[in-house]
């Protein structure tokens, strides 16, 4: 089928919710994906981070080809092989690489980013209605008094102004982006934005409102916004205001973690350990999954029946994970800091950027005002390119982990000449 014939039957029977590029993808190896016609691009997006062992690696070609001959879903009313055993390299990667720490992180897994924050969400707020309702028992309160101090507990999650964690209701709630809102009022409450880097203005809010506030809700270096980091400073605040208080710290891993910034997660960058931590994209190298963690004390406020999903943690999702984590444990984190700091050398020297910004394989350049970036994202597909734009003059660059330097030299050639 032609990619005329493709745009036709998508433009009748699929919604209308991307704006797709004028290419038919149909197979890939690597860093590298071909369309319909035999065109090749070097993919710097990767499935926007999900990709992060490159297209169709052997080891999870291998890990789904076996595990879709023997069993692909069950459903999680039973226990299923690699599960248990997932998460506990979870449970070691976020906790300093001991597996057999003296409290061990327990996981959800789940299908999406979106998902794993939506159950970070619940988990806080419920882990604050539980904490309050025991602290009133532990001081003699009856069982109506603990009650009330149950349904009077802190429910409030602060998030950061450009903050993206999903394009559910609540998530969107919690992505501090008006213009994304605007259409989908009334959202849920219970979110309150306060400025990235501004340690000021969140001393201010948690004077203001801390006893109302039982998470802070965030990512340490933004993507969809643009790739900004968040500074030491800064996070070490949120952890000392949520200690302080008494609120749980909740890092958005989605696009961040599974080593796309070297380290297996960015909060490991930054000396602050959180209290949930969530994650998607990378974990299972092109299968949808979402995962999200916290330490048993925490996650344990969950009781059956209080979260739940059908096809979270599936057969071919935990075998695709397990795989992906069991390679990428295999020397990445070197190659992504020493290759991640070529690029950003790399992009600076590319004519008209202003400002090189990331960390490992996770970066964005400004372009000067004469550069329309979606624009320049279009063009490069004649060159062979697959780039992104998180904006009017702003490329995001999330290559597969498995990029090397003579990738990024041959990007680098392509899009300076385009330039």
């Amino acid at each position: 089928m032609s990619l005329a014939e493709q745009q036709k039957l998508e433009s009748q029977y699929v919604m209308h919710t991307f704006g797709r590029k004028p290419v038919e993808l149909v197979s890939g190896k690597g860093m590298v994906v071909e369309d319909a016609d035999g065109n090749s691009y070097l993919d710097f997006i990767a499935g926007i981070g999900v990709c992060c062992l490159g297209h169709c690696h052997p080891a999870i070609v291998d890990a789904l080809q076996k595990q879709t001959e023997r069993l692909m879903h069950v459903s999680n009313y039973y226990y299923i092989e690699g599960r248990g055993q997932l998460a506990r390299q979870l449970s070691a990667l976020l906790n300093g690489g001991d597996a057999d720490a003296p409290e061990p992180w327990q996981t959800f897994f789940a299908n999406s980013g979106a998902e794993a924050n939506e159950c970070a969400i619940k988990l806080a707020r419920l882990y604050a209605r539980k904490s309050a309702e025991e602290k009133a028992r532990e001081a003699g309160a009856s069982d109506e008094q603990a009650k009330q101090a149950f349904e009077a507990a802190p429910r409030t999650i602060v998030v950061l102004d450009r903050s993206f964690h999903g394009r559910t209701l609540a998530t969107l709630a919690a992505t501090a982006q008006p213009a994304k809102q605007e259409a989908f009022q009334p959202l849920p409450g219970g979110f309150v934005s306060t400025p990235i880097n501004d340690v000021d203005a969140l001393k201010a809010l948690f004077e203001q409102q801390g006893a109302g506030i039982c998470a802070v809700m965030l990512e340490c270096i933004q993507g969809e916004s643009g790739v900004h980091l968040c500074t030491q400073e800064f996070l070490q605040a949120v952890r000392d205001l949520t200690n302080q208080y008494g609120a749980l710290m909740v890092c958005d891993e989605v696009q961040t973690g599974i080593y796309r910034c070297g380290a297996p997660f960015a909060f490991q960058h930054f000396g602050v350990t959180p209290d949930i931590v969530t994650m998607a994209k990378g974990i299972a190298a092109g299968m949808p999954m979402g995962a999200c963690a916290a330490p048993r004390h925490i996650a344990e406020a969950f009781q059956p029946g209080d979260h739940g999903t059908t096809f979270g943690g599936s057969c071919l999702a935990i075998a695709a994970a397990q795989a992906t984590l069991n390679t990428l444990a295999d020397g990445f984190t070197q190659h992504v800091n020493e290759v991640g700091a070529y690029m950003r050398e790399k992009l600076a020297t590319v004519p008209h950027v202003k400002e090189v910004r990331g960390v490992g394989f996770m970066n964005a350049v400004d372009l000067d005002e004469s550069v329309d970036a979606p624009a320049l994202v279009t063009a490069a597909l004649k060159e062979g390119l697959l780039l992104n734009a998180t904006g009017a003059h702003t490329l995001r660059f999330l290559p597969p982990l498995v990029c090397e330097k003579s990738d990024i030299d041959t990007m680098v050639q392509r899009l300076s000449a385009m330039l």
